[in-house]
Order: structure tokens, then sequence, then C-alpha cells
């Protein structure tokens, strides 16, 4: 195969001029300062969203002047709609119009921006995923520029991240709900730390987030129905090959091969907009990669990771490669997630999850305890909405299967903190300072040198890592404002009722004390997962949904509608809607992937088998029929609860089981005849590629 596209080079020396135009297609900072300062303004206006009110106009004319020097003469609003994940490109939603006005009098066009195209604008909302919240006779949908995240600049096209809702207000995106969920994890948070001597103006959630994918051959890609429609290989025998060397992770990033300058040129146009793509690395499957970028607020980086996944996709195929961002795209070798890195700091910069800096502070030594203990008791009361987060398609194949924490919601702390906060339970709080611990490697080319006290647990869904807790079990193709809008709004919960029982009288050590002894069930530093272990945890009660759909259906209970409704995040309403929405996309999801392996049976494995001479052809042909059955059932079904559990018996029993049966044909069919893509032909770029040697001597 020919893995590179003409004209790609390997950079030589590396010099910081290549990089000095990092971040000028995103306005903000420097940036916007020099063009808002043309019309009088700076980039301090950008901070208070109130310049929608009495600046926009400002602002429009700065970014058009940017726009242009850049040429882009195109805007849009863009938005994150509903169930987008596996399925939309990009997952996001978007009307480009030219920044232009037609005179046709004169016939002549000039360029035409105003305040009130950049901070509204109206879409079709029936046409999107909406769970009932919209109808084609009841279809407005309204967009809204979203303050906290600024302006990028792509190709000829200027993107407005916006908020996308109903005539009435409803939610009908990704973004509404999680600015809900800052607001109220802010006000909560403040109010909490004002009780313990400490004001700050606001809050906010950082987060990082890592993204593992997979590239393969685009030629090989075209082999595979179901990778090209589903993102995942529905059958396939094992190469004689996998994982079981660990010799693909961390392993040298080759120049033989398209990935290298494919991750290059992602990090260079993702540099470009001010996305700080900062580290690379194999993965440990075959084929699968990581990219990392440094931390920043919750809607900054879950935009950012979105046109992340988008520009890893678009400039793939440049390089003749695929990207699959899908969970689970082979069977037997690690599938992919995307670690979500949580934090809160104040609007002076402070991490209230680092010990250190938020007692210096705050000069309360407790404080850092008390938020531990709130967020304990968030994970251990609400571990089914942080299932129900990570409850996306793909993620059924990796929960529990030794490469993703299983589906069973605990914390690690480690013991240092644990013991840390043992003490504070038993009423000895204090100052926590973690420890370290020196190794002496017993050679004098390398000095002893400083460790943390705690090693890192892989295992668990939801580690403390120093500074930040990393929910680990997210899937690698999600948006992940669910996941952040469910974290931040246990969390200001639980710092609203800590408020609500100090201002009622109770010491903030008594209250933390409390939390901490009703909760610590949900504290575990085992190996989650050893199977004795996870007996343990639920023995213990700690949250455990195996399944995704039934995951999916816990934002219809009771204690969770009436969570979302008390911190004003969704109403009744839009939980019912958001869990149909889900269910959909689930059955959605499973019906594509039935039909796809009905088509690859009767166009490729059988056709393959006949010709050969071999092979289980009846079982085949009845495989078919019991495909087209478990599909009419589920469109038979009432509702999308219903259909969601007809799915995923079909595609977590009956279709694995059909699966073998394919996979025993493809081991007995000659290879000249097996007229679908292999996973040796699919997985292994090292050894099956063809690099021109001209390309590294010109």
């Amino acid at each position: 195969m020919a893995s590179r596209v003409a004209g790609t080079a390997t950079r030589g020396m590396a010099s910081i001029e290549p990089y000095e135009d990092y971040g000028k297609h995103l306005f903000t900072g420097a940036v916007a300062d020099e063009y808002l300062a043309k019309h009088g303004a700076s980039a301090a206006l950008l901070k208070d969203p109130t310049w929608t009110q009495h600046s926009a106009d400002t602002v429009a004319a700065a970014v058009l002047d940017w726009a242009v020097d850049n040429g882009a003469n195109v805007y849009c609003h863009w938005f994150q709609p509903m169930a987008s994940s596996g399925v939309r490109h990009g997952q996001t939603g978007q009307v480009q119009n030219m920044m232009m006005e037609f005179c046709r009098e004169e016939g002549k066009i000039k360029f035409d921006f105003k305040g009130k195209d950049l901070i509204k604008g109206e879409t079709d909302g029936s046409s999107y995923p909406n769970g009932g919240l919209r109808a084609t006779h009841t279809a407005g949908g309204y967009l809204a520029v979203d303050t906290s995240s600024p302006i990028f600049l792509r190709g000829d096209t200027i993107f407005i991240p916006s908020t996308f809702v109903s005539y009435y207000g409803a939610a009908l995106d990704e973004k509404t709900p999680l600015l809900r969920a800052n607001e109220a994890l802010s006000k909560n948070g403040t109010r909490l730390l004002k009780l313990l001597g400490y004001e700050v103006d606001s809050l906010q959630a950082n987060i990082g987030l890592e993204q593992e994918i997979f590239l393969i051959p685009r030629d090989q890609y075209y082999r595979r129905p179901d990778i090209q429609l589903t993102g995942r290989t529905v059958i396939g025998k094992n190469a004689p090959r996998g994982q079981e060397m660990c010799d693909h992770y961390m392993a040298p990033l080759s120049s033989a091969t398209a990935a290298l300058d494919c991750m290059r040129e992602i990090q260079e146009e993702c540099w470009k907009m001010g996305i700080p793509l900062k580290t690379r690395h194999r993965e440990v499957a075959p084929n699968q990669f990581e990219f990392a970028p440094l931390f920043g607020t919750n809607t900054t980086q879950i935009d950012q990771n979105i046109w992340v996944m988008q520009i890893i996709e678009e400039v793939a195929a440049r390089h003749g490669l695929a990207a699959l961002l899908q969970e689970k795209p082979f069977n037997d070798v690690n599938g992919s997630g995307k670690h979500n890195n949580w934090s809160i700091g104040t609007n002076t910069g402070i991490n209230l999850l680092n010990p250190g800096q938020v007692s210096k502070a705050s000069g309360n030594d407790e404080l850092f305890g008390i938020v531990m203990a709130a967020i304990v008791s968030a994970v251990d009361t609400h571990g089914d909405l942080m299932r129900m987060a990570i409850a996306s398609p793909g993620n059924d194949f990796r929960l529990g299967a030794c490469e993703a924490p299983p589906a069973i919601v605990s914390t690690y702390l480690g013991e240092d903190m644990t013991s840390y906060l043992e003490g504070f339970k038993n009423g000895t709080g204090g100052a926590y300072n973690p420890e370290t611990k020196t190794l002496d490697l017993g050679t004098s080319s390398v000095l002893p040198f400083e460790v943390p006290a705690e090693d890192r647990n892989r295992t668990s869904p939801f580690p403390y890592g120093g500074a930040r807790f990393e929910f680990r079990a997210v899937g690698s193709s999600q948006n992940v404002s669910m996941v952040n809008t469910v974290l931040n709004t246990i969390t200001a919960e639980k710092f609203g009722e800590f408020a609500d029982k100090i201002e009622a009288g109770a010491s903030p050590a008594d209250v933390a004390k409390e939390a901490l002894n009703a909760h610590w069930k949900v504290i575990f530093n085992g190996n989650n997962y050893d199977e004795a272990c996870q007996q343990e945890l639920t023995d213990r009660g700690v949250w455990r949904i195996d399944s995704g759909v039934e995951a999916i259906n816990t934002l219809v209970s009771e204690k969770n509608i009436a969570l979302f409704e008390k911190m004003k995040i969704f109403s009744e309403e839009e939980c019912v809607a958001r869990a149909a929405i889900l269910h959909d996309h689930y059955s959605g999801t499973v019906e594509m992937e039935a039909l796809t392996l009905i088509d690859m049976i009767n166009q490729h494995i059988i056709p393959s088998c006949k010709a050969g001479g071999v092979g289980p052809l009846a079982d085949l042909e009845a495989a078919v029929g019991t495909l087209k059955s478990a599909v009419a059932e589920i469109h038979a079904a009432e509702s999308s609860y219903e259909k969601a559990q007809l799915s995923r018996v079909l595609r977590l029993e009956t279709m694995i089981d059909i699966r073998e049966t394919c996979d025993a044909a493809e081991e007995v069919v000659p290879a000249n005849l097996w007229t679908l893509a292999t996973y040796k032909e699919l997985l292994f770029l090292d050894s099956h590629v063809d690099a021109p040697v001209s390309e590294f001597y010109d």
C-alpha cells in the first residue's frame, strides 16, 4: 500500500518559528486584543458575558476584520446536538452563511457581519434528536453564543460556539446542561467556601481529555463495510498476533509509516486553532494511538476535543489512513477511552483538589478534607448517574474487560489519602501533607529521586491522581458534556448540603465526618479487575449497573429527576426526553450493525464459502433469518427503552454467537477467496506498508 501523500516531508531541525502561528485562529487573548483595539476595545471585554448586550457590534466588527485577514468570509453558529457520537461527522451542527451583503440594485457585494448575526441564530429544532421536545409543527430551535468558549476559525469559516434550545428554553444540545451545571457548582461551592472562611468570586471545573484512536490503512478500511458504517468490526477472526507481547505501548512512532506524519499534521492544525495538543504516543493495541492536551475550563476543553476528533478523521484521510474513534473497533485487543481528568478551580487559580495550594490560600487546613468528603459522598450517592454518563454504545464492550474499569462506581484514593480521611472521619482533621518516597536504583549513574507515596491504580473508574480525579471509564467517541454535567451537578448538590448543615449550626468538621462515615464504602484501593473484589464492592452496595441500557434509564429515576430539578440542570421533561434519545441512539447503533452484518454475510461470507467449497453455509443462511427477525422485533417494540433492551440482547448475545460462525468461515476459506479485509491487514501498519525509500533520502 502507498502509505504517504506525495510531497509529505519529515520535519528537519526543530525551532520555535513554525509555531508562531499558534492560536492565530482562535479569537481570544492577544489575537482578540489586536483586532478589538482597532474598534476602541480590548480582549478584557470578552471576559464579561454582558458584552452581548452592549458591545455586540464592536465585537462583530473585530471578528469580521480577523476573519477577512485570515481568508475567511463565512460564519456559523456551531452547536452540539444530542446523540451524535459514532454517527455524526464532527458531532456538531451548523449552517454556514457568508459574511456579505448582496446589493441587488448595484449588482455588488460587500462584507457585512453585525452584532445581531454574531450573538443569535435560529434553525429547525425538529430534525435533530429531541425526545419529543420538538415536532415538525413546533420546530423552532434557537442558537445563542456561548461566551465562555472562544470563536474558532478554520479554512474560510469562523465557528461561533453556541447553545441550542427549543422555543420554550428546553435544552436540545449537550452544551446547555453543562453551562447550567457550571453555574450550580460555582454557586454552591462559593457558598460553602465562604462558610469555611475562604471567599472567592466563582469556581470553575477544569478538565484535561486524553483521546485514544486507531489508525488503519484506508484501502483496507474500504474493504470493511462494518467499519465504514458502524465504526467497528462486527466480525473478524483474530490475527496470529495481537497485543500479548506488550510491544506497541509507547513504542517509537515509526517514520516508515504514515502515522507519524499524520499525527504531526493533526497537532499543527490544532495549534493554529489554539488547541494545545501537546502529547502523542502509541497505545496498547496494534495501530492504537493517543493524543493529550493541556487542561483548561470544561467548556473550552470539550469544544476543543470535538474539534480534535473531527480533525483526526479528516487529516487521517489525507495520509491514506482511516481514523477510528469508536470504543471497541476490534475484538480481543484493547478498545479506546477518553480519560476525563477533572478538578475544581477558583477564579484566582487555586485548585481545590491540591491540598497544599488550597490550605495556603484559604488559611484553613481542614478545607481540603471537607471538599474531599463532599466528593466521596457525591460518588457514593450518585454513582448511578456517573455510570449513565459513560453509557455510550461502544462502552458495552470495554467496561470490565481488563482494559477499562468495570461498571462498578468506586473511587481510589490511595492509602496515604485514605489514612488522612480516616483520621478526619474519626475526628482528627487537620492539614493533608502528601508523602513521597525516594527510589535509589543502586547506581551512581542515576541519583536517588522522589516519587509519590501512592502508585497508580488503572483499574478504578474514578481515582484521585494528585490534584485531580480521573474519570477513566469514559468512551473515546463521546462528547463528554454529560460526563462533566454529572460531575459538576452531584458535587454542587453536596456542597449545598454541607453549607445547609453548617448554616444550621453544625461544625464543618462534623459535617465532613458524618458524610465520610455514611459513604466510606465507595472508597476502594484494590484491584477492580479482580472478580472477588468486584463481588466485594457489589456486596458493599456500591452502584453496579452492568447494562448501559439500564444505566441510561436511571436518568428518569425519582432520585435523579429530583436532583436535576433542584440544581436547575434539567426539568423532568428534559430528563425523560434525554433518556429516550440515548436509548434510541443505542438501538439505532445496534440496528445499523445488524443490517451491515446481514449484508456482509449475504454479499461476502456466503459467496466466499461457496467459491471455496467450505464453511458453515447452513448456519450462515440461518443467521441471516435470525438477524432479520431480531430487527423486526425491535421495530415492533413500543417504547425507546424496550427497543434498547432488545437491541442489547441482539448485540451482546445473538450477534456474538453469529460472529463465531462467521469467524469459523474465515478460518477455512482460502485467503484469495476471502473478500473482506482481515485483522492481519487492518492492524499492523508497521509490517504491512510500502514506504518508498526515496522519501527518506531526497
